[in-house]
């Protein structure tokens, strides 16, 4: 299906991409993985030809399907691409019109390559979208990706991917934005193609994803494959320290307290680490909690007009977090989560219940009352992209949030800021939109953190991160949390990540709490059928 010697693609005088060699048969899959920036996303583009008018690439040989692509020329390119090659993209928001609905969306590829009525085209793509698990497939054709949640907008991409069922499919990042439900029966539809001869390059920095579905996985580092085998040898024997270190981050099985970027530090620091981390898991958190909780949601309810009534989007939702503690959320797509955190950070109003910051009524207030206060609560977003103004550069977008600090208080200096969440200082300049999927998400949560709030709300905070990078944003929230008593609420479809950061963990169905209690209790001894499938549906590194 595929078969490339020697790729290699530069931008101006760098070469980010040197010498990956490749080969995909039919129903095979295989996976790249490595950390942002090591050139998996480059390579994807380019067996498609879509590298980039700025970059050069060369090849001694990229042919698909016996085709060699190598010279091709954008109009040979645009006959392979859906009918020979479905692309899968990572970023849903700038990857579909935000203009049209999404039923036009999926269409594209049937009126471009298919003689279809026009009938019949719809009817494709129903089915489509009803196969990738949309809850309401004739709803969500007539909605533009705007009304849709980030889960719901993955689920329309693979949707227009699928929809020729080419015999070749490139998938980067295919359930970045999944809940555990969906994504398990995205995957199981991925299985379902490649058992029927579907070949599939997956990348991906969720190894657990990539244990369940490649047969052969290659490891990029500074655009070079530095190791590859199957995946039984990659994942269970890894020969370079670098696939150790990944391997390592996964935060599934580690203990809450416990960092997980310890193996790339010198012995004598690591040992440090652990016994620092044993130090605070024997140290029990409420010891760090005022007996009043920091923010707390009372009997919240909110609910939005659609085309044929009124939808309850959070129903009766009761929720606190104390200072030092952190409390997990999740749930599937379009279950309440973000609604939840949009209250907590009264950027929505509810129809009834309250809203408390520290023993304040904090949704009844005034937004001119409300300024003064904001600075105590900052937000990490699930799509940093669509949150920056595109017009300023990472250091304009922090300078602009450290102002919103205090009278009086000191505000972490811009390469400070940059550090803490490792990104160079020459990150400053730039743009958001020059910048990886992985370091526009650390720039988020280096912007959230630079007013120093008391209270995160973290709404899906490492989604787009690389295990390596996922494992420091992580063990710097916990060690802020610590050093600082702050109060997280953190939101994610990731249940290794929310087990490994949360002390207490709330599941959200349908607009409702339906299950609530300590993490480990919860995760262990699920009590609700849904919860239950929730850990059932959750990909495991080790099984």
């Amino acid at each position: 299906m595929l078969d490339v010697a020697d790729l290699r693609v530069s931008f101006g005088g760098t070469e980010v991409v040197r010498g990956v060699s490749l080969r995909i048969s039919p129903g095979e899959c295989v996976a790249i993985v490595g950390e942002s920036g090591s050139g998996k996303s480059v390579t994807a583009r380019a067996l498609l030809g879509l590298a980039g008018s700025n970059a050069r690439t060369s090849s001694e040989r990229l042919r698909v399907r016996g085709r060699e692509l190598g010279s091709a020329g954008e109009r040979e390119w645009q006959r392979v691409r859906a009918r020979d090659v479905g692309l899968i993209l990572q970023d849903a928001l700038v990857s579909l019109d935000p203009l049209r609905p999404v039923g036009r969306e999926i269409e594209d590829p049937l009126r471009l390559h298919e003689r279809m009525p026009p009938t019949a085209r719809r009817a494709r793509v129903l089915e489509l979208l009803h196969r990738v698990g949309m809850p309401d497939p004739a709803l969500a054709a007539r909605q533009r990706s705007g009304e849709l949640s980030g889960g719901l907008r993955q689920r329309a991409l693979i949707a227009a991917a699928i929809a020729l069922d080419p015999p070749l499919l490139i998938a980067d990042e295919p359930t970045t934005a999944l809940d555990v439900s969906v994504q398990a029966r995205i995957l199981a539809l991925l299985a379902r193609f490649t058992a029927n001869g579907t070949g599939l390059l997956l990348i991906s920095h969720d190894l657990a994803v990539v244990r369940e579905l490649a047969d052969r996985i290659l490891v990029m580092r500074d655009g070079a494959v530095i190791e590859e085998g199957t995946t039984a040898e990659v994942l269970g024997a890894p020969r370079t320290a670098y696939t150790r270190a990944l391997i390592a981050a996964v935060p599934s099985g580690t203990p809450r307290g416990m960092p997980l970027s310890v193996v790339d530090r010198p012995p004598a620091a690591e040992a440090e680490a652990v016994a620092t981390a044993r130090t605070a898991i024997e140290t029990p958190l409420p010891a760090l909690r005022d007996q009043r909780p920091l923010l707390a949601l009372d009997h919240v309810t909110k609910t939005f007009e659609v085309a044929d009534g009124r939808f309850t989007a959070v129903d009766d939702v009761s929720l606190s977090v104390h200072r030092g503690e952190t409390l997990g959320l999740v749930g599937e797509s379009g279950s309440g989560k973000t609604t939840v955190a949009r209250l907590a950070l009264a950027l929505t109003k509810p129809d009834s219940g309250d809203v408390v910051l520290d023993g304040t009524e904090w949704s009844r207030l005034r937004e001119a009352e409300r300024r003064p206060m904001r600075p105590r609560i900052g937000a990490i977003y699930q799509d940093a992209l669509s949150s920056f103004d595109p017009r300023w550069n990472v250091g304009r977008i922090l300078a602009d949030a450290a102002s919103g600090t205090e009278r009086g208080a000191p505000a972490p200096g811009v390469a400070a800021l940059l550090q803490q969440v490792g990104l160079a200082a020459s990150v400053a300049h730039r743009r958001p939109l020059t910048l990886s999927g992985g370091q526009r998400q650390r720039v988020a949560i280096a912007r959230a953190l630079a007013a120093s709030p008391e209270v995160l709300i973290c709404d899906e905070p490492v989604s787009a991160l690389d295990v390596t990078i996922q494992a420091q944003i992580l063990d710097l929230l916990d060690e802020l949390q610590r050093s600082r008593g702050l109060a997280c609420l953190f939101i994610s479809h990731d249940l290794g990540v929310v087990r490994h950061m949360a002390d207490r963990v709330a599941v959200m169905q349908g607009g409702r709490i339906v299950e609530a209690g300590a993490a480990e209790q919860v995760f262990a001894q699920p009590a609700h059928p849904y919860t239950a499938q929730l850990v059932a549906d959750s990909p495991r590194l080790v099984h």
